[in-house]
């Protein structure tokens, strides 16, 4: 009886507690149940994300890939505009052909300015953008006249690869050499293209030597051409070793057949030349050239491809673009040899971390960074040319001017053909286009704000050449300002000052040709007629060797008198000094006190103004300050200013 009351006791106490502690039990495994949903759903979510943000860079990374930025850069008609004229045919951006010069009234494409297509030369560099074989070409057409310099030089500053085009006949000029430094200066992968092999007296293996001793290239043809001046009909594929002849009335049909029997030969000794050449600066073709094994023509441009990018080596290519002769393989090598905006190193300072060098990835995903490095003034005001390193530009977008901190509002997004615009909605890492609307200086860098980055700037080289100009009515003076202040700020190598003896507006340049355009553009765009003085050349004088000077200045005329004495020597700086004058103070104990030091060195910086032979500014020099003399009394800093002043004038007579 008691263990039977005993037992239902505890059944009732065991219902109660699994009653109590089931609804606990339910939302814990509810809780469960619900977490591992959301943990799955996470999972699945992130993947997702991941998936996407992973196509997305496969995405960019191949619009990179099939994207190139090239210049052509030649001395003066070597024929790079018709060559751009040929290219721009050929990949369907142009329907007619026309010719430098306006011959046809019509002109060059690349060649927008009337003056430009009345003297047959290229003023302005053009930007223009075409497409072949599915990869987007960005193309700068750049002048020839060493006059407009500025303008090769802040193409290449921007550009990751560029062609040489070089006369059959002329060879290797004055401004190729020119040309070819600047490309050195930026790091920029070229090719090479000996062009005109139509006209008498063509020699393309003249030209190929040339390029070796005079530009110290290392480089080797990848063509051989079949025939030369009026007998020329096509070209030999070195690499591939077929013979391509160009058919139709622009050439826009290419025949390929095998090599003619009669240069058979020249072209197997000019293939294993090219094979030769690549193996000194490519390790892997070098091993399968000292094994003696045939090389496949896929190995060998790979090869051309690595040195090229490399900087080792330059492919050399060859035709007639008048004759329309060789240019498609030309835009064959653009895309085989020169490399996409990944392939080049770019490098940013960092203004928050003391301009510490930053390498760019030129991705699309990292932050903006955008150089201007070309302005126009159009008809819708500033037109300002960008080349983006990296992120994302839109058409609306807020960016930062890094140089002066003020945040801009892009109004209009636009890619230039010539001088014809394009408006696009967003430009992406890689890519050339141009603003409108944005108030900044050339070598200015535009940022999306997150970073403080700016891009180191190009070389300006110093005007060599002045003109006094006077606009001829006094009502045109506020067109002349505008016009003067105007072309100052397209271009960096204009200058314009005011003489302070006769008041004359002075307008320097880097020569005459550049001088007389400006002139010419202001009588043409703002209705000025100026009278211009006759040319002065800016003249440098310079020492060849070391010389000591010891120069007492004296001098007593009752009350306190003038004393100084200075002894040092004055030598050459070395070539390439990016100083054109240096002071060295030098000196061991009080034999003259530290006060006066800097009145010595402003005497020597007077003196050298007006140098002894023609009497322009003495550059170059170091002038070392190692001994002199001083008066307890009779010194003071005009005294030895005064020294400083007649050593210098006695040491240059000596």
């Amino acid at each position: 009886m008691a263990r039977s009351a005993r037992s239902s006791t505890m059944r009732l106490l065991y219902t109660l507690c699994s009653s109590s502690l089931r609804p606990q039990a339910q939302s814990s495994t509810a809780g469960l149940l619900a977490g591992s949903f959301q943990l799955r759903h996470f999972s699945a979510g992130s993947a997702a994300a991941l998936r996407l943000k992973e196509e997305k860079e496969a995405w960019w990374k191949e619009s990179l890939q099939k994207l190139r930025n090239i210049g052509i850069s030649a001395h003066i008609d070597s024929g790079k505009t018709t060559l751009t004229e040929r290219v721009l045919y050929y990949t369907g951006r142009i329907h007619e052909i026309h010719e430098v010069r306006g011959r046809d009234g019509v002109g060059a494409k690349m060649d927008s300015m009337d003056l430009e297509r009345e003297k047959g030369i290229t003023i302005q560099s053009a930007a223009t953008y075409c497409s072949w074989k599915d990869y987007q070409v960005n193309i700068i057409d750049t002048p020839g006249h060493v006059d407009f310099t500025i303008e090769v030089e802040r193409a290449l500053r921007v550009l990751d690869g560029a062609v040489l085009v070089l006369c059959s006949v002329g060879g290797v000029q004055s401004q190729s050499i020119t040309v070819d430094r600047q490309m050195r200066r930026y790091e920029v992968p070229r090719l090479a293209f000996i062009n005109k092999l139509d006209r008498m007296g063509a020699d393309p293996w003249k030209v190929l030597n040339q390029a070796r001793s005079k530009l110290r290239h290392h480089s080797a043809a990848v063509q051989v051409p079949i025939g030369l001046e009026d007998d020329f009909k096509g070209l030999v594929d070195l690499v591939n070793m077929k013979a391509h002849y160009f058919h139709g009335s622009s050439g826009e049909k290419i025949v390929i057949e095998d090599i003619p029997a009669d240069i058979e030969t020249l072209a197997l000794e000019k293939r294993r030349e090219l094979i030769e050449a690549v193996s000194e600066v490519d390790d892997k073709l070098a091993e399968a050239f000292l094994s003696d094994e045939p090389i496949p023509p896929i190995e060998l441009e790979g090869a051309i491809r690595r040195a090229t990018i490399a900087r080792k080596f330059v492919p050399v290519f060859m035709g007639s673009a008048f004759k329309n002769k060789g240019v498609q393989p030309l835009l064959d090598g653009v895309l085989s040899y020169l490399p996409c905006p990944t392939e080049v190193s770019n490098y940013a300072l960092d203004q928050t971390k003391n301009e510490e060098k930053v390498m760019l990835s030129g991705s699309p995903a990292g932050p903006l960074v955008a150089l201007a490095f070309k302005l126009e003034e159009g008809r819708f005001g500033q037109l300002t040319y960008l080349r983006i390193y990296e992120g994302v530009v839109k058409k609306g977008d807020f960016i930062v001017n890094v140089n002066t901190g003020k945040k801009v509002k892009i109004p209009r997004l636009v890619r230039m053909h010539s001088n014809e615009m394009e408006d696009i909605q967003q430009a992406h890492a890689g890519q050339i286009v141009a603003v409108f609307g944005v108030d900044c200086a050339s070598g200015d860098t535009f940022t999306d704000g997150s970073v403080r980055y700016t891009m180191t700037s190009m070389s300006v080289p110093e005007p060599v050449m002045s003109l006094a100009v006077s606009a001829v009515s006094k009502d045109s003076g506020g067109n002349f300002s505008k016009a003067l202040n105007r072309f100052q700020k397209e271009d960096p190598t204009f200058r314009v000052g005011l003489d302070p003896e006769s008041g004359q507006t002075i307008i320097s340049g880097m020569g005459e040709l550049h001088l007389d355009i400006y002139v010419e553009r202001m009588r043409r765009e703002y209705k000025v007629d100026a009278t211009v003085g006759k040319p002065r050349v800016n003249f440098r004088e310079t020492i060849t060797q070391r010389a000591e000077f010891d120069y007492l200045h004296k001098k007593q005329s009752g009350g306190q008198g003038q004393y100084g004495r200075v002894i040092g020597y004055v030598e050459p700086l070395p070539p390439g000094s990016p100083t054109k004058f240096e002071f060295q103070n030098m000196l061991v104990g009080q034999a003259i006190p530290s006060n006066f030091v800097p009145a010595i060195e402003k005497g020597f910086k007077e003196a050298a103004n007006s140098g002894s032979l023609i009497g322009h500014p003495v550059e170059n020099i170091r002038i070392v300050l190692n001994d002199g003399a001083a008066h307890t009394v009779d010194s003071s800093e005009l005294a030895f200013k005064l020294a400083a002043i007649y050593a210098f004038r006695q040491v240059l007579l000596a």
